[in-house]
Protein backbone atom coordinates (compact mmCIF):
# COMPACT_ATOMS: atom_id res chain seq x y z
CA UNK A 1 0.00 0.00 0.00
CA UNK A 2 2.41 2.09 -1.07
CA UNK A 3 0.53 5.25 -2.39
CA UNK A 4 -1.83 4.62 0.71
CA UNK A 5 -3.60 7.80 2.49
CA UNK A 6 -3.26 7.72 6.64
CA UNK A 7 -7.08 8.52 7.38
CA UNK A 8 -8.44 8.66 11.52
CA UNK A 9 -12.27 8.50 12.58
CA UNK A 10 -13.25 10.15 15.86
CA UNK A 11 -14.57 7.02 17.69
CA UNK A 12 -15.42 5.73 20.60
CA UNK A 13 -16.21 1.79 19.33
CA UNK A 14 -13.55 1.14 16.11
CA UNK A 15 -17.02 0.97 13.61
CA UNK A 16 -18.74 3.80 13.78
CA UNK A 17 -17.78 7.94 13.55
CA UNK A 18 -19.00 8.71 16.96
CA UNK A 19 -17.27 11.70 18.14
CA UNK A 20 -16.93 15.57 18.12
CA UNK A 21 -12.49 16.12 17.24
CA UNK A 22 -12.38 18.18 20.04
CA UNK A 23 -13.65 15.81 22.48
CA UNK A 24 -12.88 12.31 20.32
CA UNK A 25 -11.52 10.11 23.48
CA UNK A 26 -10.20 8.08 20.42
CA UNK A 27 -9.24 7.35 16.83
CA UNK A 28 -8.85 4.78 14.46
CA UNK A 29 -6.39 5.33 12.09
CA UNK A 30 -6.38 3.18 8.53
CA UNK A 31 -4.10 3.03 5.44
CA UNK A 32 -6.47 3.36 2.36
CA UNK A 33 -5.88 3.36 -1.19
CA UNK A 34 -7.93 2.70 -4.33
CA UNK A 35 -8.58 -1.16 -3.21
CA UNK A 36 -7.64 -2.10 0.16
CA UNK A 37 -7.69 -0.69 3.26
CA UNK A 38 -5.82 -1.76 6.72
CA UNK A 39 -5.97 -0.64 10.00
CA UNK A 40 -2.96 0.59 11.65
CA UNK A 41 -3.79 1.61 14.86
CA UNK A 42 -6.29 2.92 17.47
CA UNK A 43 -4.87 6.11 19.19
CA UNK A 44 -6.69 6.57 22.78
CA UNK A 45 -6.85 9.99 25.32
CA UNK A 46 -7.82 10.23 29.14
CA UNK A 47 -9.80 12.62 30.37
CA UNK A 48 -9.16 16.13 28.74
CA UNK A 49 -11.04 19.25 29.77
CA UNK A 50 -13.20 20.52 27.01
CA UNK A 51 -14.13 24.15 27.04
CA UNK A 52 -11.06 26.23 26.97
CA UNK A 53 -8.73 23.71 26.30
CA UNK A 54 -6.94 24.38 23.60
CA UNK A 55 -4.14 22.24 24.45
CA UNK A 56 -6.10 19.20 23.78
CA UNK A 57 -6.53 19.87 20.56
CA UNK A 58 -2.45 20.14 19.79
CA UNK A 59 -2.03 16.77 21.61
CA UNK A 60 -4.44 15.41 18.60
CA UNK A 61 -3.52 17.28 15.57
CA UNK A 62 0.10 16.21 16.82
CA UNK A 63 -0.90 12.53 16.89
CA UNK A 64 -2.91 13.13 13.18
CA UNK A 65 0.75 13.99 11.67
CA UNK A 66 0.86 12.38 8.38
CA UNK A 67 -3.61 12.01 7.90
CA UNK A 68 -4.68 13.22 5.04
CA UNK A 69 -8.29 13.38 6.28
CA UNK A 70 -9.95 13.40 9.68
CA UNK A 71 -13.76 12.17 9.93
CA UNK A 72 -15.43 13.15 12.64
CA UNK A 73 -19.28 14.47 14.22
CA UNK A 74 -18.37 18.16 14.43
CA UNK A 75 -14.88 20.07 14.51
CA UNK A 76 -14.28 23.89 15.63
CA UNK A 77 -12.88 26.70 13.81
CA UNK A 78 -10.12 27.15 16.06
CA UNK A 79 -9.59 23.04 14.81
CA UNK A 80 -10.15 23.61 11.78
CA UNK A 81 -7.79 26.01 11.20
CA UNK A 82 -5.32 24.08 12.83
CA UNK A 83 -5.62 21.25 10.88
CA UNK A 84 -5.79 22.55 7.61
CA UNK A 85 -2.11 24.23 8.69
CA UNK A 86 -1.16 20.71 8.86
CA UNK A 87 -2.20 19.12 5.69
CA UNK A 88 -5.03 17.59 7.58
CA UNK A 89 -8.91 17.93 5.99
CA UNK A 90 -11.85 17.76 8.70
CA UNK A 91 -14.54 15.55 7.41
CA UNK A 92 -18.07 15.97 8.93
CA UNK A 93 -20.25 13.27 8.71
CA UNK A 94 -23.56 12.21 10.44
CA UNK A 95 -23.38 10.69 13.97
CA UNK A 96 -23.20 7.20 13.45
CA UNK A 97 -21.71 6.78 10.11
CA UNK A 98 -20.01 3.41 10.10
CA UNK A 99 -16.13 3.48 9.46
CA UNK A 100 -16.43 0.73 6.40
CA UNK A 101 -19.13 2.73 4.78
CA UNK A 102 -16.71 5.82 4.89
CA UNK A 103 -13.87 3.63 3.80
CA UNK A 104 -15.60 2.78 0.73
CA UNK A 105 -16.95 5.82 -0.31
CA UNK A 106 -13.02 7.81 -0.30
CA UNK A 107 -11.80 4.35 -2.27
CA UNK A 108 -14.81 5.24 -5.06
CA UNK A 109 -14.25 8.55 -4.62
CA UNK A 110 -10.45 7.98 -5.59
CA UNK A 111 -11.23 6.00 -8.61
CA UNK A 112 -13.99 8.02 -10.01
CA UNK A 113 -11.84 11.37 -9.68
CA UNK A 114 -11.02 12.84 -6.43
CA UNK A 115 -12.51 16.29 -5.13
CA UNK A 116 -10.18 19.23 -4.81
CA UNK A 117 -9.35 18.19 -1.06
CA UNK A 118 -8.54 14.44 -2.15
CA UNK A 119 -6.36 14.98 -5.11
CA UNK A 120 -3.97 17.77 -3.52
CA UNK A 121 -3.60 15.15 -0.36
CA UNK A 122 -3.04 12.44 -2.86
CA UNK A 123 -0.46 14.33 -4.53
CA UNK A 124 1.34 15.49 -1.27
CA UNK A 125 1.50 11.65 -0.07
CA UNK A 126 3.23 10.43 -3.36
CA UNK A 127 6.84 10.94 -4.21
CA UNK A 128 7.89 12.81 -7.50
CA UNK A 129 8.25 11.23 -10.33
CA UNK A 130 11.60 9.78 -10.69
CA UNK A 131 11.16 10.29 -14.84
CA UNK A 132 9.90 14.19 -14.73
CA UNK A 133 14.29 15.04 -15.91
CA UNK A 134 13.86 12.59 -18.37
CA UNK A 135 10.71 14.05 -19.70
CA UNK A 136 12.22 17.46 -19.11
CA UNK A 137 14.96 16.93 -21.22
CA UNK A 138 13.09 14.80 -24.00
CA UNK A 139 11.27 18.24 -24.44
CA UNK A 140 14.52 20.12 -24.92
CA UNK A 141 14.76 21.72 -21.68
CA UNK A 142 18.39 22.97 -21.23
CA UNK A 143 20.33 25.03 -18.02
Amino acid sequence: METALKVAFATTDMETVNQHFGSAKSFAIYAVDRDDAQFLEAAEFGELKQDGNEDKLSVKIELLNGCAAVYCQAVGGSAITQLIAKGIQPVKVHEGGRIKDLIVDLQNEMKAGPSSWLAKAINQHKGPDPERFNAMEDEGWDE
